[in-house]
């Protein structure tokens, strides 16, 4: 018999942890969940203390077949699933199915997966948490009494395959009034003045701050000129000049936002990517001869807690690879947020012994740059500050206040192994007090205040967590849900609402303004977090849920206005003169003349930059002839956007992707690149001869050849808020004014 049954939930950790306990242990995977609420119905008994009814899920019957098996094989049962709320639930579930075993069960949790964490583990078992149980039952039912009440709803009166959650709900609407809010933006004018003026140490650049001891902000283009006119008769002396040492701290090792956040920002992977790719690095890896191991710790955490032998081997590590001047006097200590589970770790390398560079054979180019971003964020949270000498020249003339600063490293500290794009330099020249100064030129410019920009997947995350919506499991699933419902597409790496997103969500905020307002899902995010630490008991916190939210959807069953019928939009008919209705369909949403069926007229629409409703012509002419029969193509407009149909509809059914211009750069190959977008909502460009040519660009062509090496076209990217043409195949680059 053997020792004992270790129980994952993953087959790749099944490969990493037999590698460590030899041959004393058996180990199996659960291959995730084996038991949820049913699909087909609500699957809570409310009025039995709401009570789950959970089933077996389908195809896992003989994964249990197979788990109990071993289990009647081993003295003792282990369940190590992932250490958090949703871990321990399939931990239990799992016990419940083997308890009748009568053999002793425990519970493992699993940090990371190395031979020191598994033998660690092994060493401390536990008992299963039942509060955490309770907790992650009360999220389940949660949820399941939001999507399984608020779906059905939104298939009566929208259409059916949408859903609604009582998260992702949330960060829709939060996406919704973000746009909302752009719509409503008036731009406001503003102008800047710089000043140059020359020294005998080179140019010195200085901003106009004050005017007569007041702050200024010129508004208009004669207020500026006014200044300008000014500016020419002064004389300007340098008044004083400051210098300061400013001290930068690094920023604390990766939480689960963090890392997603910070993933987006420079490596451009979202949040699922970023969460799947650091899952395998935390199960672990195949590393030639030393086998599979676990490169990083636990992924989904809100700590930034540090182990001890952790902090002391990074101070080892940068002592040895950098210098003693690298190295702080006392490790920095990092505070996490109230709510932490501080159980858990910061997310850090399992080893500092495994660099990025020695791990390049075994790593995909992905997982590469995400544990390369991972291990240089933990080794720079113990390196020491930054230095930098800041310096400011006061500058008066007459009425006018000037400033000029500059700042200069003095010592780079953590800034040599994590640094950003944003931080320049920007020396100034030696200038002393009471030295006068000749005036070069004067450069006033006109600006224009900006809309709150759209969230990105990263800022989202940042808002979800600020606002204490979700958990740390959570925040890719919410982002990912909405994309794939087709709430929110993606556009220039901008998280957008869809039409059908604005309208679900005006007629949710309507209905249920409590229940998807972000205090109140925060609130419950509290109350779940009481239920695990044993302050709060699940039944009541569901009783006092529902008597409330079965009121409030009982009303709207009876008062939400069904966009199948339609809802009024503002706009006349084209062909009867009628107001002409929303309603969705199959391709997304559409107007349709309210006199229908006497009056078939429908076209789709586009908002403008205000939110006003712009009617699309139903078709546009081309001179692309026919292959098929010879009549004119025409540009119609799809649930996929504009494609090319045969005028002789119906009788010719004929149509085909819209190209550009641009031809595919693929060698031989003679076609052209078409816009689609995927299922994501996410723009692309493929060659209009695929499924041939496998031509694929995730980047905006630009009918322009490159300057430099003649390739046909250029890419739109974008960085730190600055827009650059480029080349795909050189080095060419250069900024879109």
């Amino acid at each position: 018999m053997k020792k004992g049954l270790i129980i994952v939930e993953s087959p790749t950790k099944v490969r990493t942890i037999k590698k460590i306990v030899g041959k004393d242990f058996e180990v199996a995977a659960s291959v995730g969940h084996i038991k949820d609420l049913p699909k087909s119905r609500l699957g809570v008994k409310i009025e039995n203390g709401f009570e789950p009814e959970y089933v077996t899920i389908k195809g896992k019957r003989e994964v249990i077949k197979k788990l109990k098996a071993a289990a009647k094989k081993a003295a003792e049962i282990y369940l190590g699933p992932d250490p958090d709320r949703e871990g321990e639930a399939i931990a239990w579930h799992i016990a419940e199915e083997l308890k009748d075993l009568k053999k002793p069960i425990r519970r493992l949790l699993f940090y990371e997966l190395t031979e020191r964490g598994i033998k660690e583990a092994l060493k401390h078992p536990g008992e299963l948490d039942e509060r955490k149980v309770e907790s992650q039952k009360a999220r389940r039912i949660l949820d399941r009494l939001v999507g399984y009440n608020l779906s059905p709803l939104l298939w009566e009166k929208v259409k059916r395959g949408l859903s609604a959650g009582r998260v992702q709900s949330v960060a829709l609407r939060l996406i919704c009034e973000r746009e909302r809010e752009r719509e409503a933006f008036e731009p406001e004018e503003y102008w800047t003045i710089e000043v140059l003026f020359e020294t005998e140490k080179g140019p010195l650049r200085a901003k106009l701050k004050r005017f007569q001891g007041k702050a200024l902000k010129p508004r208009n283009e004669a207020e500026a000129r006014a200044l300008v006119e000014g500016l020419k008769k002064a004389s300007f002396v340098v008044e004083r000049v400051e210098k300061k040492e400013v001290r930068r701290k690094p920023a604390p090792p990766f939480i689960t936002s963090t890392l997603q956040q910070e993933a987006w920002r420079r490596l451009r992977f979202s949040a699922k990517k970023t969460m799947l790719l650091a899952q395998r690095l935390y199960e672990g890896v195949e590393l030639g001869e030393e086998g599979a191991v676990g490169l990083i710790t636990y992924m989904r955490t809100d700590s930034v807690r540090v182990a001890e032998e952790a902090v002391k081997g990074a101070r080892d590590f940068i002592a040895r690879e950098f210098g003693a001047e690298f190295l702080p006097s006392r490790p920095h200590v990092f505070k996490s947020r109230k709510t932490a589970q501080e159980a858990h770790e910061a997310i850090r390398p399992t080893s500092l012994a495994r660099t990025p560079e020695s791990l390049k054979p075994y790593l995909s180019q992905d997982e590469l740059a995400l544990y390369d971003l991972i291990f240089r964020r933990f080794v720079a949270s113990q390196m020491a500050e930054a230095r930098f000498e800041r310096t400011e020249v006061y500058i008066t003339g007459g009425d006018f206040e000037l400033l000029a600063s500059g700042t200069i490293l003095i010592h780079p500290g953590f800034l040599v192994l994590y640094r950003s794009e944003e931080e320049e330099e920007n020396a100034l020249p030696p200038v002393e007090r009471g030295v006068s100064l000749r005036l070069l030129e004067i450069s006033p410019k006109q600006h224009f205040t900006q809309p709150p920009p759209r969230y990105t997947e990263a800022s989202l995350i940042r808002a979800l967590e600020e606002k204490g919506i979700g958990r740390p499991s959570t925040y890719a699933q919410i982002v990912s849900t909405i994309k794939e419902r087709g709430y929110v597409e993606t556009e220039k790496g901008y998280l957008k609402p869809t039409e059908l997103g604005l309208l679900v969500n005006d007629l949710l905020t309507a209905h249920f303004p409590d229940l998807i307002e972000t205090g109140f899902t925060a609130r419950m995010e509290e109350a779940l977090d009481e239920i695990e630490e044993g302050k709060r008991e699940r039944i009541e916190l569901l009783r006092n849920f529902y008597e409330t939210f079965e009121k409030v959807l009982e009303q709207a069953r009876k008062e939400m206005a069904s966009l199948k019928a339609g809802v009024p939009s503002g706009i006349k008919c084209p062909a009867c003169g009628e107001e002409m209705i929303i309603r969705v369909g199959r391709a997304g949403a559409f107007l349709a003349c309210s006199r229908y069926p006497e009056c078939k007229e429908t076209r789709n629409y586009v908002r403008d930059e205000k939110g006003a409703i712009k009617p699309l012509e139903k078709e546009r002419q081309t001179e692309e002839v026919c292959e098929k029969c010879g009549r004119p193509m025409v540009i119609k407009h799809g649930r996929f956007g504009e494609f090319l149909a045969c005028s002789g509809y119906p009788e010719c059914r004929n149509t085909k992707p819209l190209t550009t211009q641009i031809p595919c750069p693929e060698e031989g190959c003679s076609g052209k690149l078409v816009k689609r977008r995927a299922r994501t909502g996410k723009i692309y460009y493929r060659c209009s001869e695929a499924p041939n040519c496998k031509f694929v660009l995730w980047q905006e062509p630009l009918e322009e050849k490159c300057p430099a090496c003649g390739a046909p076209f250029l890419i739109r990217k974008k960085r730190r808020k600055k827009e650059y043409k480029a080349c795909v195949k050189c080095d060419y680059q250069e900024e879109i004014k």
